[in-house]
């Protein structure tokens, strides 16, 4: 236990545990296991652990989706303050020690420990080709974690061993972590499996991997890679297991684990397996009364307005992805808001980022378009079962067009990319020369609101220090979190 305590310091690099238990290499026989792909499933299972977190208080999606221009948690007079957390993602003010932000680092390193962990005592049977599959298994997972901690941190230490890491690991540089992932991941790709499961590690999921490290590229070492970051959407496609859903919403519908548009997923049930609550923060607290919800909701964030207006009237996306005007019961009856003594009329305009006492109790309680993209079945609970896309297949697409685009490849050509999506939103279709970055950069905004992309695609499309609605801050040094002060203050080598 000494041993994995001590590990569990290095990787974290702050003062806390993780359910590692020195019993576990009890369960793995050095010359046997894994004989076969189930026994090599379980043995990977808790390195996925820490994304179930991702959605809630792992900080991810919140440091994701609140900095950007798309949505916000406003201030409703005493309500959503919360020591103003929530006001320094948007306004970009954030220190190392905002929640989110000290979340994150824990989350991303823990999955690094658990990857560490699992490998070492495989590497004296990895010539056994199942074992070789569990080990690419877990090698690009942990590829994964560093890739979303060199995308929000930058510098940070590389740690890929588990019973010789250093104590007091020092950073690596963001451009050397990314050649070590690229090679990790393109080495061991061709030893995955072919098949399509959303919840575990495919040759999909490392290929869309490999595809936003390669799209990135130019923010993570200088050097775009435009030509490679379309190879790898194209490997994606060449795989024939993903197409688009015929309905925009069907990807996030409650029963979606076999979505063909679905790539890699956090796998939540509502019982056993919850974290995706974020229908509590941005419905208003009588919603319930419209989804026959059995526990009232929070009443918090909602789309910018500005976001909210990027969408045409008649897009399906807007009409059934969030909710605005009258609200009413299941039953078709009218809601009426008792503390604000009128009825419950969500209006998209919210007038400033802290509502204070001299607002209105309507503005207050009801302004902002609230966001149902993910399917609230009837009989919700405060967690739902939608499965969340890490990786999903329109988002390939939209790469796919952004890497031609780049490289000044025929916009006639790249169009047919993101045709698909805009005609199943029920808008019009583009030709070539209404395709430029910008158009794009507006409608990867609107096909992947709410799903943790945002932050990263205005930094691609140097975007992230403009100015918007009530965020006036324009410092670079904002593209990147600062490394959290609980980790400073274990390791001085940071």
């Amino acid at each position: 236990m000494k041993k994995i305590n001590k590990y569990i310091l290095i990787t974290l690099i702050i003062a806390s545990c993780t359910d590692l238990d020195d019993r576990f290499y009890d369960r793995i026989p050095d010359d046997e296991f894994p004989e076969n792909e189930i026994q090599g499933a379980m043995t990977t299972t808790p390195v996925y652990a820490p994304m179930r977190e991702f959605l809630d208080w792992g900080g991810w999606w919140f440091c994701q989706e609140v900095p950007s221009d798309e949505m916000t948690f406003p201030t409703r007079h005493t309500d959503w303050d919360d020591g103003g957390k929530w006001r320094v993602l948007h306004e970009h003010t954030w220190t190392n020690t905002t929640e989110a932000v000290a979340a994150m680092w824990k989350r991303f390193y823990e999955g690094i420990g658990q990857a560490n962990f699992l490998i070492e005592p495989l590497l004296p049977t990895k010539d056994n080709p199942e074992t070789a599959a569990t080990i690419a298994k877990l090698k690009i997972m942990r590829a994964y974690y560093y890739y979303l901690l060199i995308d929000n941190y930058g510098d940070v230490p590389y740690v890929t061993v588990y019973a010789d890491a250093p104590e007091e690991p020092e950073k690596t540089a963001r451009a050397v972590i990314f050649d070590s992932l690229v090679s990790d991941i393109e080495e061991n790709v061709i030893l995955l499996p072919s098949g399509v499961s959303k919840t575990a590690v495919t040759k999909g999921m490392a290929y869309s991997l490999l595809a936003k490290l390669y799209l990135n590229a130019e923010v993570y070492t200088g050097t775009a890679q435009w030509a490679k970051a379309e190879a790898a959407c194209d490997s994606v496609i060449a795989l024939g297991s993903y197409s688009l859903e015929s309905d925009p919403l069907g990807p996030f519908i409650t029963e979606n684990q076999d979505s063909p548009e679905n790539i890699f997923t956090i796998p939540y049930d509502e019982d056993t397996y919850d974290g995706f609550n974020l229908h509590m923060r941005t419905l208003h607290y009588i919603h319930n009364k419209t989804f026959n919800m059995s526990a009232g909701p929070w009443n918090g964030c909602a789309i910018t307005y500005d976001h909210y207006n990027s969408f045409e009237d008649d897009d399906i996306r807007k009409k059934e992805g969030f909710l605005t005007g009258q609200q009413y019961s299941s039953t078709g009856e009218e809601l009426f808001d008792e503390t604000a003594g009128s009825n419950l009329i969500i209006d998209p305009y919210i007038p400033v980022l802290n509502m204070d006492a001299s607002y209105t109790l309507q503005e207050i309680r009801m302004s902002g378009a609230r966001v149902i993209k993910f399917e609230i079945k009837k009989g919700a609970k405060d967690n739902l079962s939608n499965d969340f896309p890490i990786f999903r297949y329109a988002d390939i697409l939209l790469m796919k067009a952004e890497a031609m685009l780049r490289q000044s490849k025929s916009a006639g050509d790249a169009v047919t990319y993101v045709n698909p999506i805009r005609s199943r939103a029920g808008v019009s279709e583009w030709t070539g020369t209404d395709l430029t970055l910008e158009t794009l950069i507006e409608e990867r905004g609107r096909e992947m609101f709410w799903e943790a992309h945002r932050r990263q695609d205005l930094i691609r499309f140097g975007k992230f220090n403009d100015e918007w609605w009530e965020k006036t801050v324009v410092d670079p040094s904002r593209n990147t979190f600062p490394i959290p002060q609980s980790a400073l203050d274990v390791n001085p080598n940071l």
